[in-house]
């Protein structure tokens, strides 16, 4: 566990310190690897293909020139195994006082089944060996050369004189058929051809490094002009970011000012509501029970008078007014919520309408703990049940309503239904704020405020508040 968490450590630093790298730099490491790769490649592929092609054409000229010599004398091996002494004694001729035999400095002469039957070194004469793929193309008939690759074990003898050599394996045929009678095997001293072929790899080996340095710069260089631009354009969008930011946490600031100048509003505007409430509770009330009562007193003296049906009507209206004078006032005033738990206050709401009204209501509350709320947001959710259940009185008859209280994620929603006919086209009524003042009290606090009519039926109002991340 230890070894895997550490493992993954060091993976998750590098490909940081990777990604915190400017693109050009990036670019340039990984390109730098596959271009030197790629040399590499390039350049073993093009001097051992430019090795094999200059000894294999070497080793021709050479083959060539040794058939037109050696030819005459292996022709008995096409109907023996062995040469004869004479034959022998002519070969040893050939490669000991001869230019010839000044380049060539160890020679074989193998039959089919890799047998040795003569050779510079007489030690290896009448020994077998396993046919190496070199003598096995031979064999059939290929000239094949390899130039100082003496890994064999017939080669040790070779290997240890520490030149450059030609190895070649020449077939000989039979003069008049031209099946391949055995293979003659010798060693060729080529410091020319060693000398060329350092000279031909140094010249590959110069022109693929200045290709890959030259095709590696320009793409660095383009790559380079565009990190700088990327970067550039990020540095911008980085300033323009930071100028967001700035511009959002003035704006935040902005907000939170309108939201408290709103708060403060409507604390104002619920006191100034509740005197007037109060005055009208202590001044038009009280008159209008006075004259209710006067009324009355003079119906009873002037009872079985014409004027008393007329009387009558006017007590009526009397008492109807001081009613709704007594409902404006107890509308406009507000119970003492600000230190009273969100649920009890939703609950003194709902309680408070059933036993005016008498219609049923379904309170359902979410809240585990106590959400933190300003006593202008308390208000507001005061409001906006007192005035949801109210129209859900007027426009639904009582019908099925329901409250629903949710506190969680940081956030209080708050939700009014009904099973009324839907939302009429003037929600508001006397007494009431109206829906579109519930909007503003509610947006005004950051919150947001819907009024929908429901898929089966009914009205439902609804309204969210952030709690400042508490419960």
């Amino acid at each position: 566990m230890t070894l895997a968490m550490t493992s993954r450590g060091v993976r998750e630093g590098l490909a940081g310190r990777w990604s915190r790298l400017s693109l050009a730099t990036r670019f340039a490491t990984a390109a730098g690897v596959v271009l030197v790769l790629a040399a590499l490649a390039i350049g073993w592929a093009v001097t051992a293909r430019i090795q094999g092609v200059v000894a294999r054409n070497s080793a021709n000229a050479t083959a060539l020139y040794m058939d037109s010599v050696i030819s005459p004398i292996s022709q008995q091996l096409a109907s023996g195994s062995d040469l004869s002494p004479g034959a022998k004694r002519a070969l040893e001729e050939i490669f000991t006082n001869t230019p010839l035999g000044e380049r060539v400095v160890s020679f074989k002469f193998w039959t089919g089944d890799g047998r040795i039957i003569w050779a510079e070194n007489k030690a290896l004469v009448g020994q077998t060996f396993e046919l190496t793929p070199e003598l096995r193309r031979a064999l059939a008939g290929e000239v094949v050369a390899s130039f100082d690759e003496l890994d064999d074990d017939e080669d040790a003898p070779e290997a240890a004189l520490g030149v450059p050599l030609l190895e070649i394996y020449s077939p000989l045929r039979e003069v008049y058929s031209g099946r391949v009678i055995a293979v003659a095997e010798f060693y060729e001293i080529a410091p020319e051809l060693a000398h060329d072929l350092r000279v031909a790899r140094a010249t590959v080996w110069g022109t693929v490094a200045g290709t890959t340095l030259l095709l590696g710069g320009v793409l660095y260089v383009i790559v380079l002009g565009g990190s700088r631009t990327i970067e550039a354009q990020q540095g911008a969008l980085d300033q323009r970011l930071r100028e967001l930011r700035g511009l959002s946490a003035r704006n935040h600031e902005l907000r939170l000012r309108v939201q408290a100048a709103a708060a403060r509003a409507a604390t104002e505007a619920d006191r100034t509501m509740r005197g007037i409430g109060a005055d009208l509770h202590d001044g038009p009330a009280q008159h209008l029970a006075y004259a209710a009562l006067r009324l009355d007193s003079l119906r009873d003296r002037l009872h079985g008078h014409p004027a008393e049906e007329d009387l009558g009507g006017v007590a009526q209206a009397v008492t109807e007014a001081m009613a709704e004078v007594r409902a404006l006032s107890r509308g406009l005033q507000l119970p003492d919520i600000a230190e009273r738990p969100l649920a009890d206050v939703v609950e003194s709401v709902v309680q408070a309408h059933e036993a005016r009204t008498g219609h049923p209501v379904a309170l359902r509350v979410g809240c585990e703990a106590e959400p933190s709320l300003v006593p202008a947001a308390k208000v507001c959710v005061y409001r906006f049940v007192q005035e949801g259940l109210g129209n859900a009185s007027r426009h639904a008859g009582g019908e099925g309503i329901e409250v629903e209280l949710d506190c969680r994620a940081g956030e209080l929603r708050l939700a009014v239904r009904d099973r009324g006919p839907g939302l009429p086209s003037s929600p508001g009524g006397a007494g009431g704020m109206g829906l579109s003042g519930l909007r503003d009290r509610v947006e005004s606090l950051g919150g947001t405020f819907d009024a929908r009519t429901r898929p089966d039926g009914g009205t439902e109002i609804s309204m969210t508040l952030d709690t400042g991340g508490g419960p």
